[in-house]
């Protein structure tokens, strides 16, 4: 009879002991893999807004006022990145997003350089709207296109192109077109680009006497800047209409 009381007890006793470890385990378990399925969505939803903004549609934030009224700064833009990659070409009247490297900024200018981990983590942010772009992407309109005679200023203060006075509706109230008199024919596969707020705009009036005379390169054309994704009371069309 003695023999068999630690027997009943041991039979007793596992059961509990086994159900105490499963009430803890699982519910470890299953916090484990919740996190583990949110951190995968998280890597796999990021993965997948680089490569949507790499190849389609790339948010860029408005550093500055050159774009006013028309973009404002801390709005965020919706760069269409397909919009000259069938054939089509940037036109007069676009807003188009660029990188200045070798017309606005001198070639081999990069401050980021001493900080590849830093600048890499830069770029990221920046390609998903969430840190201000590189300091070589503008956003400028295009007041030229190749073989176009551009001239400032006619008789009533308004630039003409090819020998007709531009409407240029989106001027900052108050703004002239152009304090700064020129004339220029801009080369073929370039640009002739100024900013919507002129008085705060530093473009291509600003390099005329740099090498490549403040003309962008077509092929440095990122996309066109066709939409205002944020902030939500913006939203809507960039009004990047084709003059």
């Amino acid at each position: 009879m003695d023999t068999e009381a630690p027997h009943t007890q041991r039979g007793h006793s596992s059961p509990g002991e086994g159900e105490g470890r499963s009430r803890f385990a699982f519910p470890r378990a299953r916090a484990f893999l919740t996190w583990r399925r949110a951190g995968l969505l998280g890597v796999a939803c990021t993965a997948f807004l680089l490569l949507l903004s790499n190849f389609v549609v790339q948010p860029f934030l408005i550093p500055s006022r050159s774009m006013e009224p028309t973009l404002e700064v801390g709005d965020r833009v919706l760069v269409n990145k397909l919009a000259y990659r069938f054939g089509d070409q940037p036109a007069r009247g676009d807003m188009v997003v660029f990188d200045g490297t070798g017309s606005f900024v001198r070639e081999g200018a990069n401050g980021g350089a001493d900080n590849p981990i830093g600048t890499a983590l830069h770029g990221a942010a920046s390609a998903l709207g969430l840190a201000e772009p590189s300091d070589t992407d503008f956003v400028k309109r295009v007041v030229g296109v190749g073989g176009d005679d551009v001239v400032c200023c006619d008789a009533g203060g308004r630039i003409k192109v090819n020998g007709v006075p531009l409407e240029e509706p989106y001027l900052f109230s108050g703004d002239t077109p152009s304090k700064v008199p020129f004339r220029i024919v801009v080369p073929l596969g370039t640009l002739w680009v100024m900013g919507d707020h002129r008085s705060q705009s530093r473009d291509s009036r600003d390099h005329l006497g740099e090498p490549g005379g403040g003309m962008v390169p077509v092929e440095k054309v990122i996309g066109r800047a066709d939409w205002i994704g944020w902030p939500v009371s913006r939203w809507g069309s960039a009004g990047g209409g084709r003059g």
